[in-house]
């Protein structure tokens, strides 16, 4: 009898910034942005009316949005309020792995050169008892799959 697979689950993983935080730091709500697209160059063939060509030119990879709980005192937080009120801007590489049930990564997505681009607090209300969320957005280079066999 053949063994069953199932689709991996989006709720188990953890976030992972290079020389920043501690265990507290990789506790995100959610992540959004793990794209990548191919940017094409069109090409017109002299006589052929019927189609065009299209060469591929390069990968563009979009933006990530990582959102939290707000905590006081982030290693995280303190990097990107130093690129926002200090326009110092250090390149942080990070790790986004999808776990398992005994917290190994299945996948992870290695992110280079990560910069914040834009860092976003929720409102405060009186009446209603939510979590203060952060929403970090940050434009990286490019990532790696790295699949855990």
């Amino acid at each position: 009898m053949a063994t069953a697979f199932y689709p991996n689950v989006g709720f188990h993983f953890s976030v992972a910034f290079e020389g920043l935080g501690d265990e507290n730091d990789t506790m995100f709500q959610q992540v959004q942005g793990l794209e990548s697209s191919v940017e094409m160059e069109e090409y017109i063939e002299g006589g052929e009316n019927r189609y065009k060509h299209y060469l591929p030119t390069r990968i563009n990879y979009s933006d990530l949005t990582l959102v939290r709980g707000s905590l006081p005192n982030s290693e995280v937080t303190k990097w990107c309020l130093e690129a926002m009120e200090q326009f110092k801007f250090r390149p942080i590489n990070l790790m986004i792995s999808l776990l398992n049930k005994e917290h190994q990564p299945l996948i992870s997505w290695y992110a280079h050169d990560a910069i914040p681009l834009r860092w976003k607090l929720s409102d405060l209300h009186a009446e209603r008892s939510e979590l203060h969320l952060e929403t970090l957005t940050l434009k990286i280079k490019y990532f790696n799959t790295i699949i855990s066999s």
